[in-house]
């Protein structure tokens, strides 16, 4: 059976002869157990190209200690990382199909096998308080590694070192602190490895970008001076060669895969707002390869823009349902009892419930389908081996600059649709206005290391834009959800009048939504202008 645990726990490098300090004066430590050992083997699990190990993600196979079983450790988030468990079983070459399917997204169907196996010798302290709760456990490790051979004949490699680690258990954050606090002032030192892993596996993990390229690895140094003065010439190098559009536009592809990536996994592992940010990746993506079809070619990007459509498509009705039922739920109960008649609230709660587990199916099947994973495979392929356009090697700040032009002229030309809109076509021309006004934005937020505060300025101006006209799109579909509701109230027998007057209130929602766009439209020009502006 699967299980679920929250490790929060600091790493720390330590010398051969350190010795650890006497941690029971520490404030909240009434006693030390005395030490255990144990000897412990991990063999750990990754894809050729390492596509776990470069996700901050750790697949291993223990054996000895406690804890013995399948390990999948998930990325740290705010000092704590998820760890899933599953019994040792009978496989050894194969992890069991629930921690596979965890990573699918980021295997991406690729086979693992072992890339290291580490052997540690663990001297485990458990730090009680006076009624004997375990509070806290320090690890002493001895860790050997081995790696199988890096080319065919090769021999397998072998590391060794010695860490500490300081880990929770029933203790809360601020005794952590205090041990921290204690073993730095002992000699220890942060450890700069956020696992043992990645620590044994070193420049293998380094020496590739994750697309199946090599990356600059510095020279080394024999002796002789060659190497130091070698990464002299290359940094003195690259200093003289500014960043081309394409480094900039490829960063930030990279940067949202690997966003798509991290929501993913929140999803597989039932994480909060997991759809939510996973529907932000995908139209951060589509923009990017929109405003920067001159970097990137589009008969390559167009088919991919099509299919990150089709992918936020999927996950929409339910999120928006979400969204709009929860807006609904805060209005009724702002409102007096004596105008919501019936029992409203549970309606609002029910039909919310169930829009929550639509989501959350509508969510694991997309990404188990094959269309999703041919998708980012594809969007991999893309940055391993970009399809540079006629702008790609010109400088970025010209690129970026344009890309802004462009998002920014096509912006006020739906704002103009908009101005001219019948009153049937102006809710559709607004929202227009909306996706476009995304698109300026996340095309400053490319922008905005190379441009500067212009940019920047740009990025919150659109954001409050996507503020204004998005409370404006809520209340089309909340509307649509009183509607409803208020059919499925009257056909139970329930007084619909509840229904009717949120729509009533929302309706004065759009109004008010439409009069401040209107009122902002003005100062939204000499934003943009100034961003298209050289310095």
């Amino acid at each position: 059976m699967t299980g679920r645990h929250l490790e929060i726990e600091r790493k720390f490098d330590v010398e051969p002869g350190f010795a650890l300090p006497d941690l029971t004066d520490v404030d909240g430590v009434a006693a030390a157990d005395a030490p255990v050992e144990h000897d412990l083997e991990a063999v750990y699990h990754d894809t050729g190209d390492l596509r776990l190990a470069r996700a901050r993600v750790t697949l291993r196979r223990r054996t000895g200690g406690a804890d013995a079983g399948w390990h999948l450790k998930l990325p740290a988030s705010a000092g704590a990382r998820q760890e899933v468990h599953e019994p040792l079983g009978r496989t050894v070459k194969t992890p069991p199909r629930p921690l596979r399917d965890l990573v699918l997204g980021i295997t991406r169907g690729a086979p693992t096998a072992p890339v290291t196996t580490l052997r540690t010798r663990r001297l485990a302290t458990v730090l009680r308080d006076a009624d004997g709760r375990a509070l806290a456990e320090i690890a002493d490790d001895t860790v050997s590694a081995t790696l199988p051979a890096a080319a065919p004949g090769g021999a397998a490699e072998q590391r060794a070192w010695r860490e500490l680690e300081v880990e929770l258990v029933d203790g809360d954050e601020e005794l952590l602190g205090r041990l921290v606090e204690r073993v730095l002032a002992a000699g220890a030192r942060v450890s700069p490895s956020p696992s043992k892993l990645s620590r044994a596996l070193g420049d293998r993990l380094a020496g590739s970008n994750g697309a199946g390229r090599a990356t600059d690895v510095p020279a080394a140094d024999d002796g002789s001076g060659k190497g130091k003065k070698k990464k002299k010439d290359k940094a003195k190098k690259k200093q003289k060669s500014p960043a081309t559009g394409a480094d900039v536009v490829l960063g930030a592809v990279r940067g949202q895969l690997d966003a798509l990536r991290d929501a993913d996994l929140m999803i597989r592992t039932g994480q909060e707002d997991a759809v939510h940010k996973f529907r932000v990746a995908c139209r951060r993506l589509r923009s990017i390869l929109a405003a920067f079809r001159p970097v990137l070619d589009r008969t390559a990007t167009d088919p991919l823009r099509d299919e990150l459509r089709w992918l936020g498509e999927q996950l929409s009705d339910a999120r928006d349902g979400e969204v709009a039922l929860a807006h609904l739920s805060e209005l009724v109960a702002a409102q007096p009892p004596e105008l919501v008649p019936g029992p409203v609230a549970a309606r609002l709660q029910q039909s919310r419930l169930k829009e929550e587990l639509r989501g959350g199916e509508d969510a694991a099947r997309t990404i188990a389908d094959p269309r999703y994973l041919r998708l980012v495979d594809a969007l991999h392929a893309l940055v391993a081996d970009p399809p540079l356009a006629e702008k790609a090697g010109e400088p970025s700040e010209d690129v970026l600059r344009a890309a802004v032009r462009r998002s920014g002229r096509r912006l006020l030309h739906r704002i103009d649709d908009a101005r001219q809109a019948s009153p049937d076509g102006a809710a559709h021309a607004l929202h227009e206005s909306r996706k476009a006004a995304k698109r300026v934005r996340y095309t400053a937020e490319v922008a905005a290391g190379p441009l500067g505060a212009p940019a920047k300025a740009l990025v919150d101006c659109m954001e409050h834009v996507q503020d204004v006209l998005g409370d404006h799109q809520d209340t089309e579909i909340t509307q649509m959800w009183c509607e409803r509701l208020g059919r499925e109230a009257f056909a139970a027998g329930e007084n619909p009048f509840a229904f009717g007057r949120l729509h009533a209130l929302e309706q004065a929602r759009a109004d008010a939504a439409r009069a401040e766009f209107w009122e902002l439209e003005p100062s939204l020009h000499p934003v943009l202008r100034a961003a298209k502006k050289k310095s």
